[in-house]
């Protein structure tokens, strides 16, 4: 064999390797499988398993698949020997994860391997996982949740499942909010009536949310409250300037919404100027929050991810309109839980409306 071939085959063999990896880690079986010979074995010895054939191979992958929540693997290159056409290496593998039942999982390891050639290439005729360290520490992150550029504007303007509604109001009441969920902006219109006292002292945020559904019309111009929005852009902000910010911050009942609430029961409310935000986090007597379903996602990052990327564009416009400048995301209140019982509500809709 002259040294070109070596040399290819070498290529060929490493080619295997990261196939292996590849493959598994995006999920692509047919694939996977088509790296073993007809006859191969694969075999894991301290999990006690024996797969042989490519059937086995695949059915058992599959199965370990399906047990994790996330999973990273990592081959790094080892020794190649070549004989005719056989060979036999080996590659070094770090791997992390956790498991479904919450076991998190860190192990280095050798991938001990028999290579045949075949008319299709070189193949695994035996591949074994030997495991040199491992480590069942619970890992501190999480997969990230992956949002697909060209549909992320969808993904946070489609309205949350029933199913996801009822499991994030659960979170949120066990992080102390009061929670209702109610069909939609003409519920939460009428609901707030009941919530909220005559002569109360009321605030409204921004929000075009309550702009939609005609709360912030209900509570602005009906005489029923004191309204404070009406006040406070009629005074004069060079001489009352402090009267305003006390105003601000200590309404009897602040009335607004939120960019975005978790999965796992936070709030989170961005602002430009950070006015409305000492209301928010606590100044107020009472806080109610008028939430769309489309608001709902999965944890504080993609909370986050949805503040930037979808609701600050469309709070841009509006901005630029009303005021002539664009928006921006200067100060950001995430609300993880309330410790005053009663003080703050979620009404949780159904339907999507405002940002």
């Amino acid at each position: 064999m002259n040294d070109f071939q070596a040399i290819a085959d070498r290529v060929e063999i490493e080619a295997l390797r990261g196939e292996f990896s590849d493959a598994a880690m995006v999920g692509d079986y047919d694939r996977f499988v088509s790296l073993f010979t007809d006859d191969a074995v694969y075999r894991i010895p301290e999990a006690h398993i024996v797969q042989t054939g490519r059937e086995e191979i695949r059915a058992g992958t599959e199965r370990l698949a399906d047990e994790w929540e996330y999973f990273v693997q990592t081959t790094h290159p080892g020794a190649i020997e070549i004989d005719g056409d056989s060979a036999t290496g080996r590659a070094y593998v770090s791997e992390l994860g956790r498991l479904r039942n919450g076991t998190s999982i860190v192990n280095y390891a050798l991938f001990n391997d028999r290579y045949r050639r075949t008319p299709g290439g070189w193949k695994f005729s035996e591949r074994v996982f030997e495991v040199r360290y491992f480590d069942t520490t619970p890992l501190a992150g999480s997969p990230i949740v992956a949002w697909e550029s060209s549909t992320s504007s969808s993904q946070f303007a489609d309205p949350a499942s029933a199913e996801r509604l009822e499991s994030a109001a659960a979170a949120l009441a066990a992080n102390g909010f009061t929670v209702e969920i109610l069909d939609d902006a003409a519920a939460a219109r009428s609901r707030i009536k009941d919530l909220i006292p005559a002569g109360a002292s009321v605030l409204t945020g921004a929000s075009e949310t309550l702009r939609l559904s005609g709360i912030e019309a209900d509570i602005n111009t009906s005489g029923r409250y004191e309204a404070l929005k009406p006040r406070l852009l009629a005074m004069d902000r060079a001489t009352e300037a402090d009267e305003i910010r006390r105003l601000l911050a200590s309404p009897d009942v602040m009335v607004g919404s939120v960019s975005a609430v978790t999965e796992t029961g936070s709030l989170v409310l961005p602002s430009a100027s950070g006015s409305q935000l000492p209301a928010n986090a606590g100044g107020a007597g009472r806080a109610i929050w008028v939430v769309g379903a489309q608001k709902l996602v999965p944890d504080l990052s993609t909370a986050l991810r949805r503040v930037e990327d979808y609701a600050l564009p469309l709070e841009t416009v509006r901005a630029e309109k009303i005021y002539g400048q664009p928006s921006a995301v200067n100060r950001l209140l995430v609300l993880n839980a309330e410790l005053q019982p009663g003080r703050g509500t979620v009404l949780l809709l159904r339907e999507a409306i405002g940002f």
